[in-house]
């Protein structure tokens, strides 16, 4: 399968490590940075391409990696080109975009997927199925937090600016909203408190809190003004029990050296949450099945960024659009 990979970044880099272990992958690779593509391509195993278009024609998927403001662009292209299309999350910047992008494939009859990588991580997908499975009993609250340091990369440090990346709530709290909603439901209301939501730029921490059509109530904590490292944790309490997960005091597998030490994955290359993603996605096409995560999941979950970023601009709750 010819997979077109668009944007060699960071998280373009993620997706390319990933299909350099599926020997039944080609890639091919176009960025509107050419002084990057060349060294990216070497180290990938990867055929550039001299344009969109050029992509578009030797592919048969399309991998979107660009900044999260060109995704609603080169995600219709590559649908009227017939190409089935998977987008890096956030699907787009707003719930219209995103619409346009899931209606576009519904109307070309091409399969679109959201790449919402935590529901592939093995901590999130066991509570999933946890919750689902009655053990817990009757859930009655969660609690997740997600962040670190700012994401000060990119091109033209897009991600802090809030115009382009929707900032923390639409860039990083997204990934909670989504594995809530799908764990527990549809979402009533929230209301979100921001550092910086109203200001539209840098780094931000914000808390919301979202309340269910169940009742379930929970709180998500998102940041990127933590500068003591990359952490996520999440828990859930129900009438029967509950489930408590912290990357921090998680026992992992740790490599020690003069340099220091080192948290490494003990986990096969090929149970990498990214690799399962994509993986499942390329399946799903080959089979003519539908995607496991769908452009729609991928709408509804910019819905709720969208409508805690509402709220934490404006001071009140917010009822997230139904889609």
């Amino acid at each position: 399968m010819r997979v077109g990979l668009l944007g060699t970044g960071w998280m373009g880099t993620v997706h390319a490590r990933q299909y350099a272990k599926m020997p039944d992958v080609e890639l091919h690779v176009f960025d509107r940075r050419p002084e990057r593509v060349a060294a990216f391509c070497s180290e990938w195993n990867a055929t550039p391409a001299s344009d969109c278009d050029a992509l578009l024609a030797a592919a048969d998927v399309v991998d979107i990696c660009y900044p999260t403001d060109r995704h609603a662009d080169y995600a219709i292209r590559a649908i009227a080109a017939g190409k089935p299309v998977i987008v890096e999350k956030p699907l787009a910047l707003d719930v219209a975009d995103s619409m346009k992008i899931v209606e576009a494939a519904d109307r070309a009859g091409v399969p679109l997927g959201c790449a919402m990588v935590v529901r592939c991580f093995p901590e999130y997908a066991a509570a999933h199925q946890l919750v689902l499975s009655g053990l817990l009993g009757r859930p009655a609250a969660a609690r997740t937090r997600r962040g670190g340091k700012a994401p000060l990369t990119g091109a033209d440090n897009w991600f802090m600016d809030h115009r382009r990346s929707g900032g923390v709530l639409v860039d990083l709290a997204i990934h909670d909203f989504d594995w809530l909603r799908w764990t527990f439901g549809e979402v009533a209301q929230l209301y979100s408190r921001s550092v910086r939501a109203e200001a539209g730029e840098g780094p931000d921490y914000a808390l919301t809190t979202l309340t269910f059509d169940s009742g379930l109530v929970a709180h998500c904590e998102s940041t990127w003004m933590d500068p003591s490292g990359f952490r996520t944790a999440f828990e859930v309490c129900g009438s029967e029990g509950m489930i408590e997960y912290d990357s921090r005091t998680t026992p992992s597998l740790r490599t020690h050296s003069a340099s220091g030490s080192v948290a490494e994955s003990p986990v096969a290359a090929t149970d990498d949450p990214y690799y399962l993603e994509l993986r499942a996605f390329l399946d799903a096409v080959s089979a003519g099945t539908p995607p496991p995560i769908s452009g729609l999941e991928g709408a509804k979950a910019v819905a709720l960024g969208v409508a805690a970023l509402e709220s934490a601009r404006t001071g009140q709750p917010v009822k997230p659009a139904r889609l």
